[in-house]
């Protein structure tokens, strides 16, 4: 079991112990009245006992931080009016008697303790109500009082036994007046449709003023025995009532959805109370003319009660035909809630509605953290297979996520192939467990159509830490999905508080980039690379490098994964290729010894740029150059990212431009790749160059020469970069590698020093 769920079993189970006491203290009371009524201050004990009980979980509930503000000065002020109801049940049980009427001594804290729990009511915050709500509101009490008082004074103060004081008289009917519009309130709070204390706590405290208007009337005009048991049993009632919605709220904490539906018929039910006092009153009133009045005067009333009945009538149809239409609304509301807040491809929440939720839990201050699960290489497989492949295997994901939520957690799709799991979880190793199993639930292979797939996802983890907002918690997921993506993918990484640091770093990076850009801070170095078997210079590869005015040189390993990530490595690229061309082009006009071709690196980004085929091609005539003459090096994971990229690379290399393939053997080398690219370069990774001249590491070699072969048989041309070292240039060209580029050979220079160089006949390496 989880710590929140152990948690909330205690809260229940403190919920459920006043409850039990209170119901005790009646079961009691019900037993001494069967048995032996004639000690009566046992009778009455039971009234302090289940009342002190109900203050008792009204103070608990009252100090659950996790609830809103205003549900807590809610059952702050109940607590009060419980304290006021005790000292009536303490005063009652030291006066214990089985006297008619309410004696001002005890209905003085009752009177407080129901105008505390009005005010408790009316001060409940809830929807904004117009002056015609106010106004209706206003006449529906004065209604139910009126009608209250004069039932009291004319029905109930008439019954009551002979040498009952006025002021006895007045105090029950006084008080049976509040508890009837004490019901209204409460009827009206519970009726919202949107209340922020649990609607079912709220109806069940309408059997408060229910005890107290039955408890003043039989106190008026009931029976020896009726009396005392409602004298002994209203309190311990009341305290029931109050122990029971104290329960209720705290189960609402982990359940706080209720049907609309209810809502409407509770609403309906309350509704009616103002028309059952205009028909309680009517009744008083042909009762009154039917004594010392003549015929016609008694029709004339009878009439006119007549008249206000058929409008009675009238206005319960209007009500019935209005709560109809407004049920009708509020199904219509919460449809287009649902389809508002939720996926219509998956049917999972939706961005707005977990946003809604993660808000929710770190408002009520409860355990909470988001996973951000992004599918790895979705847009590969988007474009491979289509886009009605690509939603069914969304909607296989969402499934499957679905299937593997535990009890709490609830998965949502932002948006693309990016999903989320609200965690109620505020310890590291729970949200891990929780990353580990969700991922893992990818491991089986998917089906789609007759395709069986097999999907890897990266996944952020974020925690709900103090003072945060929901939408501070999903960006620090996003950052963390991120962090996994650029470890290597198919992982998860935990957020931590340097990695926003990292995030604002290279936002502030990528800015400087786009000014150094535009400012010309950018600079190009060229890499010789030469023949193995004659020692000539054969071409060249660009290199950019930035000399920040404030930073100093900036190493390309900081500014490119900057550049890609925002989209600056667009601009970048283009400002390279014309660089590099026009540089070529004044090489070639002033020595006749200039090399052939030059090598520029091209990103995925760029590749995937619609009219990069145009840019190329437009930059070669601009600078007279042919297209043999330009040699894109692009990646292998570049190769496979989808249709879009291997056209623009067939398109190039129909034209004339030839493809290099950068860092072969690192990425998803494979036959299949080369027979489907067009290839007319390999280049040899530096991490198979390092350590080959001693032939220690057999692997190294063994893939170094197979590579050179295989370049030989597919007529490619094979070039080893990384060469720092005389061995190893001789050890490369024994495998076959014709050309190679390294420091050993020459360090990436300025244009002018690799100018000189051409100028030599022949050029050699060193």
């Amino acid at each position: 079991m989880s710590a929140p769920e152990t948690a909330g079993s205690r809260q229940r189970a403190g919920g459920l112990t006043a409850v039990v006491v209170a119901l005790a203290a009646i079961v009691a009371v019900l037993v001494w009245l069967l048995v032996d009524p004639s000690l009566l201050h046992l009778g009455y004990l039971g009234g302090p006992i289940a009342m002190a009980t109900a203050v008792l979980a009204c103070q608990r509930i009252a100090r659950v931080v996790q609830l809103p503000r205003p549900v807590r000065s809610f059952w702050r002020r109940i607590e009060h009016a419980g304290v006021c109801m005790l000292a009536a049940a303490v005063i009652a049980m030291f006066r214990a008697n089985n006297e008619a009427g309410l004696s001002p001594y005890v209905g003085v804290p009752l009177l407080a303790g129901v105008l505390l729990l009005l005010a408790a009511f009316l001060l409940l915050p809830g929807p904004k109500r117009t002056a015609v709500g106010w106004i209706r509101a206003l006449l529906d009490g004065a209604t139910v009082a009126v009608a209250s008082a004069l039932i009291f004074w004319y029905v109930v103060l008439d019954l009551a036994p002979g040498g009952t004081s006025m002021v006895a008289r007045t105090g029950a009917a006084v008080v049976g007046t509040g508890g009837m519009l004490l019901l209204v309130v409460i009827g009206k709070a519970a009726a919202r449709p949107q209340t922020m204390v649990a609607p079912d706590a709220l109806r069940v405290l309408a059997l408060a003023p229910l005890a107290a208007v039955a408890g003043n009337v039989l106190l008026i005009a009931g029976g020896d025995w009726s009396r005392l048991a409602l004298s002994v049993l209203a309190i311990p009632l009341v305290a029931v009532s109050i122990c029971v919605a104290a329960h209720l709220q705290r189960r609402a904490m982990t359940d706080p959805e209720r049907p609309q539906d209810a809502a409407l018929a509770h609403r309906s039910l309350f509704n009616l109370l103002p028309f059952l006092a205009v028909t309680a009153t009517a009744v008083l009133v042909i009762s009154v003319s039917s004594q010392d009045m003549t015929g016609r005067q008694r029709t004339v009333i009878i009439g006119a009660v007549l008249i206000a009945g058929f409008v009675v009538v009238r206005q319960l149809l209007s009500l019935r035909e209005n709560s109809l239409a407004l049920k009708g609304i509020r199904r219509q509301q919460a449809e287009l809630e649902r389809l508002a807040l939720s996926d219509s491809l998956t049917g999972l929440p939706n961005r707005a509605r977990f946003g809604v939720a993660l808000a929710e839990r770190i408002g009520a201050h409860q355990p909470a953290g988001a996973l951000l699960i992004d599918v790895d290489d979705f847009k590969m497989i988007n474009d491979t297979l289509g886009p009605a492949a690509g939603d069914q295997l969304l909607y296989q994901v969402a499934q499957r996520l679905r299937q593997h939520c535990a009890a709490g957690e609830m998965p949502a799709r932002l948006g693309g192939d990016e999903f989320a799991v609200l965690l109620p979880a505020d310890e590291p190793e729970e949200a891990e467990a929780a990353a580990t199993r969700l991922l893992l639930a990818f491991a089986d292979p998917f089906r789609v159509g007759d395709q069986t797939l097999l999907l890897h996802s990266s996944a952020g983890i974020a925690l709900a830490g103090t003072g945060e907002t929901a939408d501070e918690v999903l960006r620090n997921a996003d950052i963390a999905m991120y962090a996994a993506k650029e470890s290597g993918k198919a992982s998860w990484v935990r957020f931590e508080p340097r990695m926003r640091q990292d995030m604002v770093n290279h936002a502030r990076l990528a800015s400087e980039l786009q000014n150094g850009i535009i400012r010309g801070e950018l600079r190009l170095l060229y890499q010789p690379v030469f023949d193995l078997v004659t020692g000539r210079l054969h071409g060249a590869e660009a290199l950019v490098r930035w000399q920040h005015p404030t930073r100093g040189f900036v190493s390309p390993g900081e500014f490119i994964p900057v550049a890609e990530r925002s989209g600056l490595i667009v601009p970048l690229g283009a400002w390279v290729l014309r660089e590099a061309c026009t540089q070529l082009a004044s090489w070639r006009a002033e020595y006749p010894n200039a090399i052939e071709a030059v090598n520029v690196n091209v990103a995925v980004r760029q590749l995937r740029e619609a009219g990069f085929v145009d840019e190329v091609a437009a930059v070669l005539s601009d600078t007279g150059l042919m297209p043999a003459n330009l040699i894109l090096e692009v990646t292998e994971s570049s190769v496979v990212d989808g249709w879009q990229v291997r056209e623009t690379l067939q398109t190039l290399h129909d034209i004339g431009v030839r493809l290099a393939l950068d860092d072969f053997g690192t990425g998803q080398s494979s036959l299949s790749l080369l027979r489907a690219f067009p290839v007319d370069v390999l280049k040899l990774d530096k991490s198979f160059v390092d350590g080959i001249a001693d032939g220690e590491d057999r692997g190294r070699v063994a893939v170094a020469a197979a590579v050179a072969q295989l370049a030989e048989h597919l007529q490619l041309k094979a070039v080893a970069e990384g060469i720092e070292s005389r061995e190893q240039v001789d050890r490369l060209r024994d495998m076959g590698y014709r050309y190679g580029q390294g420091f050993y050979m020459a360090k990436p220079l300025p244009a002018a020093e690799c100018g000189a160089l051409m100028a030599a006949d022949p050029v050699r390496a060193a």
